[in-house]
Formats: structure tokens, sequence, C-alpha cells
């Protein structure tokens, strides 16, 4: 797509207005390829050169809602609001876009370790929320995190839920899935990161647990938290410091606050 202030997308679009000939009534995107919706997620996904795009359809006013221009050879599969509904997860707000697309490609651990103080790494243990884990990578763009790590298992898929909620940010943010989160978080270590972990009862606070170097911020599941072995693998165990009227924070409330926390403390650079 064009840079921010180029001619919007019209006479480069490539398709046919009225009913959709195909996937009707499906939801679910073709063997081996995720579906994304709305425009924020749909857009960062178009202008992402490390995706490869199968099949865009949309209103003319969700194509009219996009910033930048469509490249020419790239086929729109015209429709009204009603036929992309039944495209996406039930009541989900496409906003008059779904692209259909490859997942991103697997990323490896080693390879985003910055050791920039600046640049905090999240790790989630068993968020299974797909809302929430949307939520926080956008959180995590918005203050510059070196990227995400999650276990392969017990973490949503990519998928049309976690890119709303990240609300453009799944393209942003590297996503690291690993098999043993543990194993993970001592290749962490090596690298310089010292590992902070996010819960209730630790007793120090996060800015007084957080360091100047680079940063690893654990958070667990709601409810359960952090597993053993997890909490085995931090080098510290901290908590926000919220009021007693209430027990806890949603997770994602409670990495924007770290992350702001990370972003505003006083680095070793």
């Amino acid at each position: 797509m064009a840079k921010r202030g180029d001619a919007k997308p019209s006479r480069a679009l490539r398709g046919r207005a009225g009913r959709m000939q195909g996937g009707r009534g499906s939801g679910r995107a073709s063997a081996g390829m995720v579906r994304l919706w709305g425009r924020h997620a749909v857009e960062a996904a178009l202008k992402n050169p490390e995706r490869h795009h199968r099949k865009l359809w949309a209103t003319r006013e969700g194509i009219a809602s996009l910033d930048g221009e469509l490249p020419s050879d790239f086929t729109v599969e015209y429709a009204q609001a009603a036929d992309l509904a039944r495209l996406v997860a039930r009541d989900a707000p496409h906003q008059g876009l779904v692209l259909e697309c490859e997942p991103l490609a697997d990323i490896y651990l080693e390879d985003v370790l910055t050791g920039d103080p600046a640049r905090p790494l999240v790790v989630l243990d068993q968020v299974t929320d797909p809302h929430n884990l949307g939520a926080i990578l956008r959180s995590a763009a918005a203050f510059d995190a070196c990227a995400l790590l999650t276990q392969d298992r017990h973490a949503p898929p990519e998928s049309g839920v976690v890119a709303k909620s990240a609300s453009g940010a799944l393209e942003l943010v590297p996503w690291v899935r690993v098999v043993n989160l543990a194993r993970a978080l001592e290749e962490a270590a090596e690298a310089g990161y010292w590992r902070i972990g996010l819960d209730g009862g630790g007793k120090a606070t996060l800015a007084e647990a957080l360091p100047a170097g680079p940063v690893a911020l654990v958070l667990g599941a709601e409810g359960e938290g952090m597993r053993h072995n997890i909490v085995q693998h931090c080098d510290a165990i901290a908590r926000l410091p919220i009021s007693a009227a209430m027990e806890s924070l949603n997770v994602s409330n409670a990495a924007a606050i770290a992350l702001y926390a990370a972003a505003t403390r006083e680095t070793g650079e």
C-alpha cells in the first residue's frame, strides 16, 4: 500500500459488486489460512510485507476507509455488509473488510532479544483469552516491546479475534511461540534479561524490582497466575501497588501498566 496521504484506492481495484459467490456461511478460513477483519487489522496486514494475502472481501465503504492504495493486481470481491458477517465470527465488527491470508512466519526468540533496556520482553504463561492477548499486543506495540513470548500450547492461535483486539499490533510486534516456556526464560536470562514475574503476593513493587538493564515481564493467567515452574524461572516476583479494595487487575491492564513502568524507569543507557 502507498504511504499516508496518497489517493484513496478506487481505479486500482478489480472485482465485482453484488452478492458474494463463495464462502457463504462458513465463518472459517480456508485450510492453512487465517481470516482477519476490521479496518486497523486488515490495513496493517495489507501494509505488512511479511504477509501473503489470498483474498479481500469488502464493501465499497470499507475500501474507502483504507489508508493508501492497493496494488493494481490485487483482487477485491465486493459484497454487502450482511454477506461479510457470514465470513467472520458471530457479531464480529468487520467494518466492511475481511482479509484471508497466510499465518505469519515462525519467529525464533534469539532473533528478537535485542538486549535494549528500553525494549522489554513480554512473557505470557497460559493466557488463553484471545481478546486479552490482542490487547497485550497493542500495549506491547505502544511501548515498543521487543517481542511477545507465549507457549505454543495453552495460548490462542493467530486469529481474527486476536488481530481485531490488537488493532494492527499483530503485524508490528514479533510473536514468539515456544514448546518449553521455562527453557525460553533461561534463554532470555542468558541474553542478559532480568525476569520479573507479576503477582499480587510479591513483596516488592514493580518499580522497586525493575532493573536498569533489559527486562522480561512475566504474567500468568487470570485466577491461576503463573505456574510454579515459571515462578522458579523468574529472578524476582513483584506486585503492582493497587488498592486493597480490588483483588487484582485484568491481565491486559496489568501488562499495560507494567510496560508503562518499564518505559518510564531510569535505564542503564
